[in-house]
């Protein structure tokens, strides 16, 4: 029994000394292996491809931002043609203090049921916020709150949505471009096969 008592006893010792071994091992590793606590987590993904291709794609011009400093990071990017709230593109941002704040348009024509799905809910209120000579209307949700402005013709609406405060949302709508990258219509040739210098085909037996 005594000699039972002894083996167990060492058994539990070796035991606890192992474990104490590998908690070294791992402190002395951690240790000496580089890390950032400041590094930033966030992955910023470029756009200019996915932007150019939905303004030569799109309906309507489509909005990105321009001038926003470098603390505003792109995270997310797509452009979506004929889906169930119309051709939509998106943009989305983390703020310089890591607030969420997208760019979210579409030609739906009634499109309450875009901007609730893009706003996660949010509802119209009654304030209107002024920025850049537009004039939007602000959304406020439980989750995100947002900045809505139909275009003049009525054929898109744009919504600057997230969690960033409404300061930040307009300055994100201040710094939006509309634009449309349409190819250019290639000029009809002439029967000889090069247009004229009008700009016209030739007449047949006639030189341009």
């Amino acid at each position: 029994m005594a000699a039972d008592k002894k083996r167990g006893a060492q058994a539990v010792r070796d035991m606890v000394l192992s474990l104490a071994l590998i908690l070294l091992a791992a402190w002395v590793i951690y240790l000496f292996v580089p890390h950032d606590e400041k590094k930033d987590p966030v992955k910023p993904v470029s756009y200019g491809v996915e932007l150019a291709s939905a303004r030569r794609a799109a309906p309507y011009p489509v909005a990105a931002p321009q001038g926003l400093s470098k603390e505003w990071r792109a995270t997310s990017v797509r452009y979506t043609a004929d889906g169930p709230t119309g051709s939509v593109w998106h943009l989305g941002f983390m703020t310089p203090d890591n607030e969420y704040a997208a760019v979210e348009q579409s030609d739906q024509r009634r499109p309450v049921r875009f901007i609730d799905d893009v706003t996660q809910g949010a509802e119209e209120t009654a304030k209107k916020q002024r920025v850049a000579g537009e004039e939007w209307t602000r959304y406020r949700g439980k989750k995100y709150d947002a900045l809505v402005r139909t275009a003049k013709d009525g054929k898109s609406v744009t919504v600057v949505t997230g969690t960033a405060s409404f300061r930040q949302l307009g300055e994100l709508a201040g710094a939006l471009q509309a634009k449309s990258e349409k190819p250019a219509k290639s000029e009809k040739p002439s029967e000889s096969g090069k247009p004229s210098e009008s700009g016209k085909p030739a007449e047949p037996g006639k030189t341009a």
